[in-house]
């Protein structure tokens, strides 16, 4: 086995013939979300390549029809159903009582009475003034005490209105009987995350798995057994002297690349693991939009530039006047030569023009 075998694996998987959007969320388990548009949020343009027709938006257009959940497990996105469950109780919610008397009491209290709330609505009737963000700033301390009951799983986002989520309660039977052991669940969560990031090069696996303190904190002490579960279980090959693990039953060095263009989301499963990246493309990818201008490289919102199983460069793409304008790198300093690139590149673009619902425009 070589490393190209296993880069070729690694697309291939990832790339599965497009499906519809409750199935490709159900084959991810996860989708990591990214509030910047540059065109698109990254949920958007990591489905794009993965649902059949898909459109920037459908996933907040048809959230509510959906068996999903936004939470966190490896990051913030969405999750299906059967993975949230997986997750939960991370802490069981205050129990009821005719006179709520803690803030959060009463919080739970008025959200059960309305249904669902916004942020808005709960801080017009509480007014809990402000507090000191994750970045320094101010931000609603009813907004900060809500999220924080989201992550507990006390609440659920029901949906989202201009982008500012909207709660409900979360119906769920606590602690119920018959949920599987913490064991299990976690070799559970573990799968679905190595499913969608394989194949993983031993430090990724391992920074992956103790990533998921985030979904459950509950059972932070369980994870390192649970990687030591998961390396003795995972199909895995030591090549150019690193261990890498994938699924069993999965065989890479079967796969044929296909000659097509894609552009990728900065947390698109493929490019997520920048460790990987490097070992797979040899040169560093990195997501510039939270740096410094005068520090980028790439771009405010690079795109990496995927042809066949190699990442040659990169996009960043702007819309002005509802027509796509791209700008592009190559790592070599040139587009290839291969007419079928420039052939693939142009049916690309133009997916992407259908994708925001634009017009055709010079490139």
């Amino acid at each position: 086995m070589t490393l190209g075998d296993l880069r070729r694996h690694a697309v291939a998987r990832s790339f599965f013939k497009p499906v519809t959007l409750r199935r490709a969320i159900e084959k991810l388990g996860f989708v990591q979300a990214d509030p910047i548009r540059a065109p698109a949020r990254a949920q958007d343009l990591t489905l794009r390549h993965r649902v059949i027709g898909y459109r920037a938006g459908d996933l907040d257009r048809r959230y509510a029809s959906l068996p999903i959940e936004e939470d966190v497990l490896v990051n913030y996105g969405f999750v299906s159903n059967t993975v949230h469950a997986l997750m939960h109780p991370r802490e069981k919610p205050p129990a009821r009582s005719g006179q709520p008397r803690t803030r959060v009491e009463q919080m739970l209290a008025f959200v059960r009475r309305s249904g669902e709330v916004h942020p808005r609505e709960v801080d017009a009737h509480f007014a809990h003034g402000t507090v000191t963000n994750y970045w320094g700033g101010s931000s609603s301390a009813t907004t900060h005490l809500l999220d924080d009951m989201h992550s507990r799983g006390w609440l659920r986002v029901t949906r989202r209105d201009r982008g500012i989520r909207v709660y409900g309660l979360r119906d769920s039977a606590w602690a119920a009987h018959h949920d599987p052991p913490p064991r299990e669940r976690l070799d559970a969560l573990v799968d679905v995350v190595v499913n969608k990031y394989a194949p993983l090069p031993a430090l990724s696996l391992s920074s992956l798995v103790r990533r998921l303190r985030y979904a459950v904190p509950q059972w932070c002490d369980e994870i390192g057994p649970a990687l030591g579960r998961a390396k003795a279980r995972l199909a895995h090959a030591r090549v150019d002297g690193i261990d890498w693990y994938w699924p069993e039953g999965e065989h890479p060095g079967e796969r044929v690349p296909e000659d097509v263009v894609r552009l990728l989301a900065p947390f698109d499963p493929v490019v997520w693991d920048r460790r990987r990246f490097e070992l797979f493309w040899e040169w560093p990818y990195r997501f510039e939009a939270y740096t410094p201008i005068v520090k980028r490289k790439l771009g405010y919102y690079a795109l990496p530039l995927l042809w066949r199983d190699r990442v040659i460069g990169w996009s960043t793409l702007s819309v002005r006047d509802g027509t796509l304008h791209p700008v592009f790198g190559y790592i070599s300093g040139r587009p290839p030569r291969d007419r079928g690139f420039q052939r693939g590149l142009d049916e690309e673009l133009e997916r992407m023009r259908r994708f925001l619902r634009l017009k055709e425009g010079t490139d």
